[in-house]
């Protein structure tokens, strides 16, 4: 750490309690309590990620080894240098707040971080995302500092960025630089990021997915982008949760790499989310969720000032979370798909091809709210299921992925928690009630007990029958008034999957072929 930094660290407020924090971030006017005694905050006009302004600094360390593009855009080592000098000249006269911490709940491969705020609010979440010391303990020096500030906006025509938003990576000073916009999210995904890049040096399996264990020790994993059910399905009473959102696969098993849980909240309702909704107390941060005039009650179905309305706690506010989270190798793995086209089976079995062809694509649609200027649902397709985050080639993951299941067996599903009967806008939303329903016949094994069908234009092999889901459903055909409709829809997308994954086609080492 820098000279600065040090002095910095020495005036501001350090590793405050939560209380503290809760007192001190009403104290400034940045937030209001809720009834349920959470901390509601507005993010002012990003209320998303802003993955067009996120770079890294392309030097001798990363040069040859990132995957340049939209999703890593380079920034050059002088542009970060003036950058980070701002932002020192900016905090020198600024009440500061420090939490010293941990991203992996792996002692063997988790890396101590800084999180310097300029809000008492976003030191909060980042306490409560992170993983905490033990009491009395002092984390050594970290191995990755993120420094962010939205009141410090940049220059585009001096800093080499696109607006006055950045979120700026350095692995070499081992610095993230968060600056222009107030969406706590991006302290979160920033350290993701650095994970996806430290990790596979080590052998770890960095995965953008949420994991739970039931009582005989089966693990499962969900990958999705935000949105498509992570954290919802993750949440099960019936199973102990070990992560919402990102963990790691090593030789022994899976560890999650945070110490909280980022719930979206538009319409949660305790009878179809009860531990999320349970989670929505005091010592928990509420993003954009507007609260009654009168009552100061959460109002998760006021959507107003954004659909992605969030809900940022620890762990143990989840009734019987695994702490630390860490379990054994997963038996079953199920990539989440939102299909706005509404052509994709509800739930389908993949043999170890296909679960690297549809990773590599990582098919979905981005909803509304959870980037800037989504304002529906997008067909989208990310790689991994988590492209904006992962700073190597998507082929690097995806061998690992496949090496994974190959030496566990593991079982791979495919679950649309998209649309029905035909696409956004005319079909409907896939009914919360039969997604829990198919995710229980893949934990108990049941799915494997009924006859598959192989699905004529994706290949997928889809189950005839299964407990508490309406049989028409699971033949995405059936559920469409209109058939020649739905069979246009439906090549179309897969014309879109085939288009896509030209790209991949020179990696015939990966044993994986376009449909």
């Amino acid at each position: 750490m820098s000279v600065q930094e040090e002095r910095l660290s020495r005036i501001a407020n350090d590793n405050l309690p939560v209380n503290e924090l809760i007192r001190m971030a009403l104290a400034r006017e940045e937030g209001e309590l809720a009834s349920t005694g959470a901390l509601q905050v507005y993010t002012g006009k990003y209320t998303g990620r802003s993955p067009k302004d996120k770079f890294i600094v392309k030097d001798a360390e990363t040069e040859h080894l990132v995957d340049w593009g939209p999703a890593n855009q380079p920034l050059s080592p002088a542009s970060f240098d003036r950058l980070y000098d701002k932002a020192i000249r900016y905090m020198s006269d600024k009440e500061l707040f420090i939490f010293d911490g941990y991203a992996g709940a792996d002692e063997a491969y988790r890396i101590p971080i800084r999180v310097v705020n300029e809000y008492a609010w976003h030191n909060l979440f980042a306490r409560q995302l992170f993983i905490r010391p033990v009491a009395g303990e002092r984390p050594p020096s970290p191995a990755f500092t993120v420094i962010a500030l939205p009141g410090l906006k940049a220059d585009p025509a001096v800093d080499g960025t696109r607006s006055e938003t950045f979120i700026c990576i350095s692995f070499t000073r081992k610095i993230v630089l968060i600056g222009g916009t107030e969406y706590a999210g991006e302290i979160k995904k920033s350290i993701f990021t650095v994970l996806n890049y430290l990790l596979p040096k080590q052998g770890v399996f960095p995965m953008h997915c949420s994991a739970n264990v039931g009582e005989r020790g089966d693990v499962a994993l969900f990958f999705g982008l935000s949105g498509t059910g992570k954290t919802t399905l993750s949440a099960d009473p019936h199973r102990r949760l070990i992560g919402d959102d990102e963990h790691g696969w090593t030789d022994q098993g899976v560890f999650n790499f945070e110490g909280g849980c980022y719930a979206k909240c538009a319409n949660l309702s305790e009878e179809k989310e009860p531990q999320i909704w349970g989670a929505i107390r005091f010592g928990t941060v509420l993003e954009n969720v507007v609260l009654d005039g009168v009552t100061g009650s959460p109002d998760f179905h006021d959507l107003s000032r954004t659909e992605n309305t969030r809900a940022a706690y620890p762990l143990d506010m989840i009734p019987g979370a695994l702490n630390p989270g860490k379990a054994g190798h997963p038996n079953v793995i199920i990539f989440l798909t939102a299909d706005a086209f509404g052509v994709l089976p509800p739930i389908s079995k993949l043999t170890k091809a296909q679960a690297m062809y549809h990773f590599l694509l990582g098919y979905t649609s981005k909803l509304a709210g959870t980037e800037r200027g989504v304002t529906e649902p997008e067909a989208t397709f990310s790689s991994c299921f988590g492209s904006p985050f992962l700073p190597l080639p998507p082929t690097v993951y995806a061998r690992m992925l496949g090496e994974k299941i190959e030496a566990h067996q593991t079982k791979v599903y495919l679950l649309n928690t998209g649309w029905t009967g035909g696409p956004y806008g005319v079909g409907k939303r896939m009914d919360l009630s039969y997604t829990r329903a198919m995710v229980a016949a893949v934990l108990d094994g049941s799915i494997e007990q009924t006859d598959f069908a192989v699905d004529p234009i994706f290949g997928l092999q889809c189950p005839a029958s299964l407990a508490g889901v309406p049989g028409q459903l699971l033949q995405p055909r059936d559920a469409w008034p209109d058939k020649a409709a739905y069979e246009k829809a439906a090549y179309e997308l897969a014309e879109r999957f085939a288009s896509q994954f030209k790209r991949f086609e020179g990696c015939g080492e990966l044993g994986v072929a376009n449909i």
